[in-house]
């Protein structure tokens, strides 16, 4: 089985106030986007990992990454675009494994969980229960509805397909002219299943600058477990 990673490193640091990658921030000494590249890694079902990011953060992500199994593609307009940049540079493998490189807390049992979910079902994705009550509103912000929370769930990545399954279902996104935000709903144009795995709540996306104190703490959390 050959499995090929896919980190999506080309946002910038807009909400972060900041003038560079917020994947060049530092969690507790090594950077977002270390520690996100390194879960995969790490492991032996991963042979493969393309960072995708923007031309010009590509010779500083390459200093910090120059394990030889790591290339770097130039990342598209949107995230879908994105991804279709690191699949046309892809000859063939077995499972395609997304993430994104703003979630460096991921645990290698949450990779490895998903994708076994995915040899089952051929589409899995990492997410948790939602905790808090969610509403459903109008235009006008009247209340319309309140789903049961026991059947929602809030996707992460890794997202994990078979990739024949998600080149098809990219191919069927592009030829329709949609432009999706996440991967599941690719291969769910297509009427497929995808698996929810229930991952960890700790496996936060940073995004704000709140975000980084809050990653250091899990982080040291965990070390001091070990």
């Amino acid at each position: 089985m050959f499995n090929v990673a896919v980190v999506l490193c080309a946002g910038s640091g807009t909400r972060m106030g900041i003038d560079k990658s917020k994947l060049l921030l530092e969690i507790n000494g090594k950077t977002v986007l270390e520690k996100s590249v390194e879960a995969f890694l790490d492991l032996p079902e991963i042979d493969e990992i393309i960072v995708v990011c923007r031309e010009c953060d590509v010779e500083a992500f390459s200093e910090l990454l120059p394990d030889e199994n790591i290339s770097f593609v130039i990342g598209g307009k949107t995230r879908q675009g994105s991804i279709q940049n690191a699949v046309a540079v892809i000859d063939e493998c077995d499972y395609i494994i997304i993430h994104d490189g703003a979630r460096p807390l991921v645990s290698q049992q949450a990779i490895l969980k998903t994708l076994d979910a995915a040899q089952i079902t051929k589409a899995a994705a990492t997410g948790v229960y939602v905790k808090d009550t969610i509403k459903i509103v109008d235009e006008n912000l009247n209340i319309v509805g309140t789903p049961n929370r026991k059947n929602l769930v809030s996707i992460q990545t890794p997202q994990i397909f078979d990739f024949s399954v998600y080149k098809k279902a990219l191919d069927n996104a592009v030829k329709s002219g949609r432009d999706y935000t996440d991967d599941c709903q690719l291969v769910e144009a297509l009427g497929m299943q995808v698996s929810a795995v229930i991952g960890d709540y700790e496996n936060i996306k940073i995004t704000t600058p709140s975000d980084i104190p809050l990653a250091e703490s899990i982080d040291s959390m965990r070390r001091n477990e070990k």
